[in-house]
């Protein structure tokens, strides 16, 4: 199997990877695992909901979702500075903010100065109605969400192990076809744009709700802002990258060097398959990962 030597990975200066959700079905781990051992980062950002602590009681977390949080260890160890910005399915992690060990950092937002310009990173569940009023409603979707993506991830095998299709996205065709989709995903991005004017943001950046942009937003007093957002890891297979000043959003799809790695340590595992870690073994686990960054900063 193919693999990338270091001086052939590329250079980025910042990535940011959002909507990861470890420990769903829907997850996409070994893609982004093939993504990031194709790229040298300067500074990851990890913009919210990385780990689904919300779907913990189905107790399924499989080894490629670990290899995940084991790879991002190993680039921390070796020099990466690493931000996890907390999400609303991440939100337990709350409590910790202000938590660093060596170049990783837990924080709810973070400000950034880019070749002389400010960027905001904020995960964007804030700006979200049902999260601030109907937390239940909100995690209840949030099953539905998984269950969409499950059903979704067995058709997909279908399509393209016996018919020889392509994949296809139940939710994402549901989003761009529901007019209040489309109203609830504009009102999130002038708001956000809104708040960066106001704070003098050359650039915004947010996750949350699964749609990968990259915009100017100009307002009524002819000032302008970069609006920017991840995606996700679970149906769009997209990141953010800046490089050389300037953005430009990532796809996995049309990245066809990652896409032949196929790691053969993760090759054949099955996406709905049963759980290899329970909860108590999980946050064991996490913590040994911790450990690992810790001593091998130690002088």
């Amino acid at each position: 199997m193919p693999t990338i030597k270091k001086k052939h990975k590329r250079k980025v200066d910042v990535v940011v990877v959002s909507d990861i959700h470890l420990g769903t079905y829907g997850s996409r781990a070994k893609e982004l695992l093939n993504y990031l051992k194709t790229i040298e980062p300067k500074t990851l950002i990890l913009n919210g909901d990385i780990i689904d602590i919300w779907q913990f009681k189905k107790s399924y977390f499989p080894k490629p979702h670990m290899k995940v949080i084991k790879y991002i260890t190993s680039l921390v160890t070796k020099g990466t500075e690493v931000y996890y910005i907390t999400g609303n399915h991440d939100e337990m992690l709350r409590k910790f903010v202000g938590f660093q060990i060596g170049n990783f950092q837990l924080v709810n937002k973070l400000v950034l100065e880019l070749d002389g310009k400010k960027a905001w990173f904020f995960h964007g569940d804030v700006f979200d109605v049902t999260m601030q009023h109907s937390k239940w409603l909100a995690k209840l979707g949030g099953v539905g969400y998984d269950l969409l993506i499950m059903i979704n991830t067995l058709v997909n095998w279908v399509s393209e192990k016996i018919l020889g299709r392509g994949r296809i996205s139940f939710s994402k065709k549901i989003k761009n076809s529901v007019k209040s989709a489309v109203k609830h995903i504009n009102n999130f991005e002038e708001t956000a744009a809104d708040i960066a004017f106001l704070n003098e943001y050359d650039y915004v950046i947010c996750g949350h709700i699964h749609q990968p942009q990259h915009r100017t937003i100009v307002n009524d007093k002819n000032q302008s802002v970069e609006y920017l957002n991840s995606g996700d890891w679970i149906e769009n297979l997209t990141a953010l990258e800046y490089h050389n000043k300037k953005w430009k959003i990532y796809h996995y799809q049309e990245d066809e060097i990652a896409k032949k790695l196929n790691p053969t340590d993760h090759d054949h595992e099955n996406d709905l398959g049963k759980a290899d870690l329970k909860n108590k073994d999980l946050f064991q686990q996490l913590m040994k990962e911790m450990n690992v960054i810790d001593k091998k900063l130690q002088p």
